[in-house]
């Protein structure tokens, strides 16, 4: 909305603040799809020093209410449609700790019972299923491995790396030490580049179907989680162990962990905690 504050007209905004192992997200209810979101806001809102602070920016809206929405398919599945951005304001097609959190506040905001949910995204709809309290699990839908010939570059080392898509592009690659990394500030180099950019998954192992991993997400940075790179670690994991569909990975991220299925139907589903924290008005 719109007030009048000292002469000047003053963007108030409300907003929650919610993260899922700890990858953070400002939610922005807007259910009439009213609200004007460009990248230069979502960027604004997203700055840790100068903003409120996230990895990224979740608009909920209802679908019926939002015109990109109603053109997506399954729109006529799914009530509430989320807006995912990226903190640097480009556009995501999913995001598997963000989704845990805007039906977290949608159950707890009494906009949708506990139980399960329909959840349109710009990768289709996903099944959520989540109680009064505690853990929220997603179905994150089958996972596609290209097969690309890739690699990632870090300094002076180069590992082979595994495509796979979650509704996200990701590049998986195995290390001896999370370390490996580096500082990951900037991106790793990608041979062949993505045209769109790729999250890049740095993956050990930590025991029997249990691995760990480190990401730079493509528009944010390093950061203390990443659901559909979990997913994406779990499956190279499993693909590389031999195993097919049936099996649970535990996949610990610097935020907590997530546990990661394949079904036999070849879907992931994906589960983990959603916390909502604050809640305000950012002026912008």
């Amino acid at each position: 909305m719109w007030t009048a504050a000292a002469r000047t007209l003053v963007a108030v905004i409300a907003f929650v603040k919610g993260h899922g192992t700890e990858n953070d997200f400002v939610l922005l209810p807007d259910p009439d799809g009213e609200l004007a979101l460009d990248a230069d806001r979502v960027r604004r809102l997203c700055d840790r020093r100068a903003g409120i602070g996230a990895d990224g920016v979740l608009r909920v809206v209802l679908t019926a209410a939002d015109s990109e929405a109603r053109d997506l398919p399954g729109a006529d599945r799914a009530d509430w449609f989320m807006d995912y951005r990226n903190a640097d304001g480009s556009l995501a097609e999913m995001c598997g700790n963000g989704i845990r959190v805007f039906a977290r506040y949608l159950v707890d905001e009494g906009l949708h019972p506990a139980g399960d949910l329909a959840v349109l995204t710009r990768d289709g709809v996903k099944a959520v299923r989540l109680a009064a309290t505690g853990d929220v699990t997603v179905d994150m839908g089958p996972a596609t491995l290209p097969g690309t010939d890739r690699k990632v570059m870090v300094g002076d080392r180069t590992w082979p790396a595994v495509e796979v898509t979650t509704g996200n592009p990701h590049a998986v690659v195995f290390v001896d030490g999370l370390a490996d990394a580096g500082e990951l500030r900037t991106a790793p180099v990608v041979e062949p580049a993505f045209p769109d950019g790729v999250n890049v998954e740095f993956v050990v192992r930590r025991g029997d179907r249990h691995v760990a991993m480190r990401v730079h997400e493509r528009g944010v940075g390093e950061t203390r989680s990443c659901g559909t790179g979990a997913c994406a670690a779990m499956v190279a994991s499993a693909r590389a162990d031999g195993a097919g569909p049936g099996w649970t990975y535990l996949v610990d991220v610097p935020g907590g962990r997530l546990s990661v299925t394949e079904r036999p139907d070849g879907h992931l589903e994906l589960t983990g905690p959603a916390v909502l924290v604050a809640r305000g008005e950012a002026d912008l």
